[in-house]
């Protein structure tokens, strides 16, 4: 094995530890009523509505981060730490999943929720970017601006989701719901440009 194929299963090695300790936290957080009524637990379904949507948003994330990193051959200083940064911002879900849960979505909560999400797909644009760098030298023009075009317009709901959610917090939240539908399926068309490479 080589010392770039190691250095990057490294990096993918890593990275889902940390993927399952975000989970485990998200989980941790899931406390059963203290009633034993079917009225105790409906009380509860901010808890659980904000726990399915987290789970199926770090499920989201982590397709897709593997995804990428799977392009990568080299693990150059700038992917580490782009892996770092966003990394550090998928362990922010589990603090605002909480949050939302705990003050039945109310507008700050929900809005910090969404600028979570807002710089967990920021983060991911700059590992796209140094993935490809470093694994596809001509990416043609098309593929860069179908994950432009893509990144910009999740970008643009997440944040008017944000702002939304200041007025309107479950409508925010429920923008959000739909915005996670973008991020279910990777890039395929940039993995047929790769392997056509």
């Amino acid at each position: 094995m080589s010392q770039e194929t190691t250095n990057t299963e490294r990096l993918k090695l890593f990275s889902d530890a940390v993927f399952g300790v975000i989970i485990t936290v998200m989980v941790l957080e899931l406390r059963p009523p203290h009633e034993h009524t079917w009225a105790a637990l409906g009380a509860l379904w901010p808890t659980a509505v904000s726990y399915a949507v987290s789970y199926l948003f770090v499920a989201i994330v982590w397709v897709n981060h593997h995804h990428i990193l799977q392009y990568a051959r080299v693990a150059t200083p700038r992917l580490v730490w782009g892996n770092f940064g966003h990394l550090f911002t998928v362990s922010l879900v589990p603090f605002s999943t909480a949050w939302i849960a705990d003050s039945r979505l109310a507008s700050v909560p929900v809005f910090i929720y969404a600028t979570v999400f807002v710089l967990v797909n920021l983060s991911y644009i700059v590992l796209c970017v140094e993935s490809a760098n470093v694994c596809v030298r001509d990416l043609p023009p098309r593929i860069w601006a179908m994950l432009h075009r893509r990144s910009a317009t999740t970008l643009a709901v997440f944040a008017l989701a944000a702002v939304i959610a200041l007025f309107s917090p479950v409508v925010g939240f429920g923008l959000i719901c739909c915005c996670l539908l973008v991020y279910t399926r990777p890039d395929r068309s940039l993995k047929a440009e790769v392997t056509r490479g």
